[in-house]
This record gives C-alpha cells, structure tokens and sequence, in this order.
C-alpha cells in the first residue's frame, strides 16, 4: 500500500535525523580508527586489528550519545539563524 503525499512529507524530518545521525556517527569511527593508528602505529598493526579495537559497545553509545547531541544543537542553530 503506497504512502499519501502527506505521509511521504512527515517521514521526510525522520530521513533527515536519520542521515545526520548517521553521519556524525562515521565521522566518529573514522576519527576513532585515524587514532587507532597515529597512536599506535607499531610492527605488525593491521586494519583488522584496529577495527576490532574500535568497535566495542561503549564507543558506539558515546558515538550515538554525541550524534543525537550534535544533531539537537545543529537543528536549534538551524531554526534559530
């Protein structure tokens, strides 16, 4: 069943959320995984084992905690200006 031009309309806020969230959160990792290896560039490092260092829960909770901060403040300075 296809969705109402007004349906489509609401949804469009969420897609938007979703993407800048999204967003946020790749630029975390790829900051993360940059330090990954400027910070430990030893003999021997791989990619693999630098993602495995990266990817744990607690990191993803900080990166989703600081992508829904990041997009509330984005979005105020975007209604405010």
């Amino acid at each position: 069943m296809p969705l109402l031009p007004t349906e489509k309309r609401s949804l469009i806020p969420v897609w938007r959320a979703v993407v800048e969230v999204a967003f946020i959160v790749f630029l975390f990792y790829s900051n993360l995984l940059m330090g990954e290896f400027n910070a430990s560039s030893g003999k021997g490092k791989t990619l693999e084992a630098a993602l495995h260092n990266i990817f744990t829960g607690a990191n993803f909770l900080i990166a989703l905690v600081s992508a829904f901060i990041g997009y509330v403040i984005f979005e105020f300075l975007r209604k405010k200006l």
